[in-house]
């Protein structure tokens, strides 16, 4: 018995040893399907990217945790002048949107909206109806997300494209199982790997189940929080991005304002 395991050993080991591939628990990945390192891609943001050597890097999943009254949205339509973009909208009409993205003077000639709002809240027939709480619509809405990100991916001139999520917190609140979002969660990332792209979830603070929300965003590859503090004289916003993989995060505390955009303020004050 002992000569046969000590056979078996020495044939794993000399398998092993032959073994060019990346060896994982349940599979064997081949050394072309290792993630190569990645560039970088502008935000459109001067400053940050001036402060980030130039982007974020290339195929990142980023979360942005947003205070509703901070108009986080508006970093999103400042994302859409960098590449092709597809635009989730959830919470109005894409008409809606795109006229609040041309009012900052953007141009809109690059964005395909997905319009998650109307597939959800209005009849083939043209009538708004309240969905909130069906299990088998919400089910529905996300296996239709999840049938566009597909589609998206297999679409090859458009390599390196932006998805945004306006917002994402429409799905962390639906009535469905935590798998279905989990399995969400899993296409976008591979979606946004296979493009080579960049993705932005807009979560709002405080909306949500905390322990899924921070499923989400240990899944992402960055992490903007972005606050308001009311001071005695002004309303603050801030940015922080405490986490990004594959490039040192930005520890400091930005401040911005919207002025033709986001204007990220140079100044070391940040009370």
């Amino acid at each position: 018995m002992l000569e046969l395991q000590d056979t078996v050993a020495d044939g794993t080991r000399r398998r092993i040893a032959k073994a060019s591939a990346l060896a994982t628990i349940g599979k064997v990945v081949a050394p072309l399907d290792v993630a190569p390192a990645s560039a970088v891609k502008a935000t459109g943001i001067f400053i940050l990217d001036r402060n980030l050597g130039g982007g974020l890097p290339s195929g990142s999943v980023v979360y942005l945790s947003g205070d509703p009254k901070s108009m986080t949205e508006i970093f999103l339509h400042q994302f859409t002048q960098t590449r092709k973009t597809y635009y989730v909208v959830t919470g109005r009409r894409p008409k809606y949107v795109a006229q609040n993205i041309r009012s900052m003077g953007y141009d809109i000639s690059e964005i395909t909206f997905i319009d998650i709002y109307s597939e959800y809240y209005i009849t083939a027939q043209g009538e708004l109806v309240d969905n909130v709480g069906n299990e088998y619509v919400d089910n529905q809405i996300v296996d239709f997300m999840i049938y566009n990100l597909q589609n998206i991916e297999t679409e090859e001139d458009f390599s390196g494209a932006n998805i945004l999520f306006d917002t994402f917190s429409f799905f962390l609140n639906l009535s469905v199982n935590v798998g279905q979002i989990r399995k969400l969660m899993n296409v976008i990332y591979e979606t946004t790997k296979e493009l080579d792209g960049m993705t932005y979830l807009y979560g709002l603070k405080n909306t949500h189940d905390r322990t899924l929300e921070n499923e989400i965003i240990n899944a992402c590859d960055v992490v903007f929080d972005i606050e308001l503090l009311h001071n005695s004289d002004e309303i603050v916003s801030r940015l922080s991005i405490p986490k990004i993989r594959g490039m040192s995060p930005i520890t400091d505390m930005l401040k911005f304002k919207i002025s033709e955009g986001i204007q990220i303020d140079t100044s070391t004050d940040i009370a």
